[in-house]
């Protein structure tokens, strides 16, 4: 998986058929700009709405509407699932979807027709790192004979079994470490099924009006009725895979995760993200000292490092775990009797001396600034002045110092921030700070003609 975010280079555009309205739909492919995520916009609607890939968009459903939706206000987009299947396994972060109706068109069932205009379009790294959500702990549901685990794991790996009361699908069992190669070979191509016993059953709930033997796989009483066979002798569970990833996008941000399934569809797939939501909300809300170690990384130190120009001995943020652009953040730095301030501050009696704890609670607090500009590297951050500041406890070796920092006042290219710092709890400085953005080059070049 690329660190990097994406989006695509080109404008693309294709005609299609939704596979339930059976309406005529144009859909057109735009790049976003880093830290824009996906989102639906309704073309043929009043306003032409924005509807954001994100669980909380997605209306409660049953399985029997064999679809996922999302919806935001009147403005609804139905059957997103495979689209966004190929958008996450190409990697791509930042996108703009505009169609002009209420569903994705479905051009064979499966991901590959989307696959291919996404690589038509051109993938292209943005100069922002990946924001990968990472499973900590064990989180599950269980619902009516259906599973859903999701495990710590370094990448993301699906896992999935499926059973069905028919002979030529039965139970069938899958698992793949879920790489840019693996999705477009292995779980791409897997189209959508269904039994031929349910397509009346479909049909008389207004469902599948754009089904055809082109766009799903139908399985009769003694095969399956496409002339097209099965493309892999799995073909079903690999679809079931196809689905859950693509339901996994409304997590808004790529996963790091061991997922295990058994029987579930898109309402328990949601579900499960919802659940997976709502930890990590939870997680970044719990910044105890004794706690935030389990909070996931919005930032690691590596992507630290690809926005701030600081390096040892004077980097002094370790994790970024909260933010929100324009707003706030949330910073730790962890100290250690190795910092090499502590060799003569002070000899026999160790403590963090106060203006680097200013200095630390200062790169939070750029790292905010820089997360608003498009290229992060082309920028630095100077810090102009210092108002209010107070410091009421010492820092030692040990302590996990938690720096949070709120916009006061964003003007052009500078800003004013109030941050405090907090060990166990226990607020320990706070000041406000007055910081401006800077070109390098521009800085560069003023240092040469001096």
């Amino acid at each position: 998986m690329t660190t990097k975010q994406r989006t695509i280079r080109e404008i693309i555009s294709f005609e299609g058929v939704g596979l339930h309205s059976g309406q005529k739909v144009t859909m057109t492919f735009k790049p976003a700009c880093a830290d824009q995520g996906l989102r639906f916009v309704r073309n043929d609607l009043p306003g032409r709405p924005e509807i954001g890939v994100d669980v909380a968009n997605a209306p409660e459903t049953r399985e029997i509407s064999r679809r996922t939706v999302l919806k935001v206000e009147e403005a609804t987009v139905s059957t997103v699932e495979h689209v966004l299947a190929a958008i996450v396994g190409l990697g791509i972060d930042n996108l703009v979807i505009e169609l002009d109706g209420p569903e994705v068109a479905e051009p064979d069932g499966s991901s590959v027709p989307f696959v291919a205009l996404l690589k038509k379009a051109g993938l292209i790294e943005q100069d922002a790192p990946k924001r990968y959500l990472e499973i900590k702990s064990p989180v599950s549901i269980s619902k009516d004979g259906i599973e859903l685990v999701a495990l710590p794991h370094h990448g993301l790996r699906i896992s999935f079994t499926i059973d069905f009361p028919h002979p030529l699908i039965g139970t069938q069992y899958a698992s793949f470490e879920v790489t840019e190669d693996v999705f477009e070979k292995q779980l791409a191509p897997a189209r959508t099924f269904s039994l031929v016993s349910d397509v009346e059953l479909l049909k008389s709930r207004g469902l599948i009006k754009g089904g055809s033997l082109k766009n799903s796989i139908v399985v009769g009483d003694d095969g399956i009725l496409n002339d097209e066979p099965l493309r892999f002798p799995d073909e079903f569970v690999r679809h079931k895979i196809l689905d859950l990833l693509g339901d996994l996008a409304l997590l808004g941000a790529p996963i790091k995760g061991h997922i295990i399934a058994v029987k579930s569809g898109h309402a328990t797939n949601i579900q499960l993200v919802r659940k997976l939501r709502e930890t990590f909300d939870n997680a970044r809300k719990t910044f105890s000292g004794r706690h935030v170690r389990d909070v996931p990384s919005m930032l690691s130190i590596e992507e630290i490092q690809e926005i701030m120009p600081h390096r040892y001995p004077f980097l002094l943020v370790d994790r970024i775990v909260e933010l929100e652009k324009g707003k706030r953040v949330v910073g730790i730095k962890n100290v250690t009797i190795n910092e090499p301030f502590f060799v003569g501050h002070f000899p026999g009696h160790p403590i963090m001396p106060a203006v680097l704890i200013i200095e630390a609670m200062a790169q939070v607090g750029g790292v905010l600034l820089l997360s608003m500009v498009e290229n992060p590297k082309e920028k630095l951050v100077y810090f102009m002045a210092i108002d209010k500041a107070k410091f009421r406890k010492p820092v030692f070796p040990g302590d996990q110092v938690r720096f949070e920092l709120e916009m006061m006042k964003l003007m052009l290219n500078s800003c004013k921030m109030k941050g405090r710092a907090f060990v166990d709890e226990k607020l320990v400085a706070e000041a406000e700070l007055l910081s401006v953005l800077m070109d390098r080059e521009d800085v560069r070049k003023r240092g040469l003609s001096r």
